[in-house]
């Protein structure tokens, strides 16, 4: 990640999440998918944070390991911390998100105050919209603002050729642009706020 500090027309610094970490996840065939949709703009630098990292996984690790909840994330939090916006590609288990997903969130904390975040979610039949809705209420904690528009694959399994593409091409581009339309107009709105009045909710 570029460590030069964004300026009012500089592109969005936005973080892609992927929160799954199993073996064989069914994330690296939706994150491919919408890391080349983010890619078609240019008012976005694309920042891929991936918790199966093994940097990153030995350092949630490690947390989970400190039975006096002491310690910092000094590589999570900086990278959070330099980004002006987020994108969670998220799965559902169980009717809920990732535990890894919830430690690296909570792992983390004034990095995340008023800045966006938006959500791409997978599953079953509910398209992995109740963990969205869970993640939803952990963000608002945080301070950070959730888009309402969402980009959610039903089936998800069944919704993408052996390449790796939606059979449903332009109707997944379009709820993608819907999304990241959304996360420009918020970010850049929060950023300008940021730089004008720093956050102190």
């Amino acid at each position: 990640m570029s460590s030069q500090p964004s300026t009012p027309h500089s592109p969005l610094k936005i973080g892609v999440l992927i929160g799954s970490v199993r073996p064989g996840r069914f994330a690296d065939k939706v994150s491919a998918w919408f890391l080349a949709e983010i890619g078609h703009r240019d008012d976005m630098e694309t920042h891929v944070i991936d918790l199966s990292e093994p940097a990153l996984a030995d350092e949630l690790k490690l947390t989970l390991e400190q039975s006096d909840g002491s310690g910092d994330a000094p590589t999570l939090a900086q990278r959070i911390g330099g980004l002006d916006g987020f994108v969670v590609v998220t799965p559902e288990y169980n009717h809920g998100y990732p535990a890894a997903l919830k430690l690296a969130i909570d792992y983390v904390y004034r990095e995340w105050r008023a800045k966006p975040v938006g959500f791409v979610s997978y599953g079953g039949m509910a398209g992995g919209q109740r963990a969205v809705e869970q993640l939803r209420q952990v963000f608002a904690e945080l301070h950070a603002v959730t888009l309402r528009d969402t980009v959610s694959f039903h089936m998800a399994w069944e919704q993408f050729d052996d390449e790796g593409r939606p059979h449903d091409r332009d109707g997944t581009a379009k709820a993608a642009a819907v999304l990241l339309d959304q996360l420009a107009w918020w970010g850049l709105t929060l950023r300008e706020g940021r730089t004008a009045r720093p956050y102190d909710g």
